[in-house]
């Protein structure tokens, strides 16, 4: 079957089909991502969000470009996304001197206030983690709580890497969908 068969597959909500475009094009987009972000947990989770975005809007995927070029396209805009998050995280304006040396004493431990609302978003979180069937918990669980690789955790379920993949990409996108039903 060709590429293009298993896209429009994919279109009508083939699991099979997913799964073989995340199996045949996986290498490409985390050997992209490592080469640009030199980090394999950030192309991991780059190519996890690639594979999600571009499964949720595969309707608009358009046959006259190659399937790979799209997805390194989603790629790059997610990594993108990525650094500017991670900018406005840490980006601080120090413009004289006094500035300077006040940032350098300030105490940068969270507040009492700080951490409270570090364990109410923690346990909101937690909660919508349990609406989720066990399976997808696990996953969340090992991948964002114990930090393991996808590697690992293919490891310790005794699955393969891919059905890692997408049980942590359907996991993200159901835990994703109840959030907002929350809100």
């Amino acid at each position: 079957m060709e590429i293009i068969s298993y896209i429009e597959n994919a279109k009508n909500g083939d699991q099979v089909a997913f799964t073989y475009l995340l199996d045949h094009y996986w290498n490409e987009v985390y050997g992209f991502m490592l080469k640009r972000t030199e980090n394999e947990t950030d192309s991991e989770d780059i190519t996890i969000e690639t594979f999600s975005k571009a499964f949720d809007k595969l309707a608009t995927y358009n046959p006259e470009f190659q399937f790979n070029t799209w997805l390194i396209a989603i790629a790059k805009n997610v990594h993108i996304d990525l650094l500017r998050k991670k900018k406005s995280n840490i980006f601080i304006d120090i413009t004289d001197e006094e500035d300077k040396q006040a940032q350098n004493i300030a105490d940068s431990s969270p507040s009492a206030e700080d951490e409270i609302i570090t364990e109410q978003n923690l346990a909101r979180l937690l909660h919508f983690i349990k609406e989720l069937k066990p399976h997808y918990q696990e996953v969340i669980q090992l991948r964002y709580f114990q930090e393991m690789s996808y590697q690992e955790i293919a490891e310790q379920l005794q699955e393969p890497l891919s059905n890692v993949k997408i049980k942590l990409l359907r996991a993200k996108k159901l835990l994703s969908e109840i959030i907002q039903n929350h809100r």
